[in-house]
């Protein structure tokens, strides 16, 4: 049903069960948290096209951007509390904490809760939520699994960079593990927001400032996956040959053109067999009103009458011509 979606909640463990997005108690003093937090902020910026296509269809692409889920343009929220980290790593400043507020609940015997520092806003396409990210953009009839295979690779990818780099380095460990984190979030901090995904200004400043991708149809976002770094990502950790990816996207397309056509056809037959039908009939009424009042007080002018007959006729002239020639 276009205009519905479900929520993909994604988070990365060891093989013991240890949560790797688990930021703590003291997110700011937990390192391993973020690394791998930054590794998935890395794979969202640099792979965000492959993201968006892993949810394109034609009933998402009515949903994404319509006051009711995420837009069209992939960005992350990390709430009050991660944002302040993140900025005082980048900054080299002293991290004060998130100041926490106490949650009214409009009844004195019920406990008192702190308000929570993570994510609030319903706008965010991908939100970290205490210990996990949740996807919000896959739309009610797609499988999890393409989205979960783009996430899962793209953040692959970022850890293998990070893995060659720490690796590969000499020197005080702890300070090449600050300098890779400082770093990376510099370069893909643009791709950080915690505002109203909703607004026009928004998307302004995301495609325009920031330059990241607002593709809004399915045959946009499909067209990511034949990019050269996306093709060169899925060959490299053996999730789909070339001949595979090629295939993928004509099988996809033609799925698209294949379900929008039948829904333009059904529309079309709707509108032939349901609206024009009713629109005339309502017309004639008016027309047989129209008459009779001028028969019985013929020095009125009715034009709330004449007016409607008017601009019906010229609406259902428009529609017909349109529609006539297609079934």
């Amino acid at each position: 049903v276009n205009g519905s979606g479900k929520h993909n909640n994604w988070s990365i463990s060891t093989d013991t069960g240890v949560n790797l997005l688990s930021p703590g108690e003291t997110p700011y003093e937990n390192a391993q948290f973020l690394l791998f937090l930054v590794a998935v902020i890395k794979a969202v910026d640099e792979y965000q096209g492959l993201l968006r296509l892993s949810v394109a269809t034609a009933g998402n692409d009515h949903r994404l951007g319509a006051n009711e889920a995420p837009p069209a343009v992939v960005s992350i929220f990390l709430g009050d509390e991660l944002s302040a980290v993140l900025d005082a790593i980048e900054t080299e400043s002293p991290y004060a904490g998130a100041e926490k507020r106490r949650l009214r609940l409009g009844a004195d015997v019920l406990p008192r809760f702190n308000r929570d520092t993570t994510d609030r806003n319903r706008t965010s396409p991908f939100a970290f939520t205490g210990n996990k990210f949740e996807f919000r953009m896959v739309g009610s009839s797609d499988s999890i699994s393409c989205a979960n295979i783009m996430i899962n690779t793209a953040v692959a990818e970022a850890l293998r960079q990070f893995a060659d780099e720490l690796e590969s380095g000499e020197g005080d460990f702890d300070a090449r593990l600050h300098a890779l984190i400082k770093e990376n979030i510099i370069a893909h901090k643009r791709i950080l927001f915690n505002g109203n995904g909703y607004d026009d200004a928004w998307i302004k400043e995301a495609t325009e400032v920031r330059g990241l991708k607002n593709l809004r149809t399915t045959p946009d976002a499909m067209q990511m996956v034949l990019h050269p770094e996306n093709v060169d990502l899925l060959i490299r950790h053996k999730v789909y040959s070339e001949a595979e990816i090629h295939s993928r996207y004509e099988i996809c397309m033609e799925n698209y053109v294949r379900i929008v056509r039948i829904e333009a056809l059904t529309m079309v037959d709707m509108a032939k067999k349901e609206i024009l039908p009713a629109v005339l009939r309502y017309t004639g009424d008016l027309a047989v009103q129209l008459n009779a009042k001028k028969a019985a007080v013929p020095e009125l002018s009715y034009p709330v009458d004449t007016g409607l007959i008017r601009e019906l006729t010229a609406l259902v002239w428009e529609a017909y011509r349109f529609i006539k020639d297609t079934l």
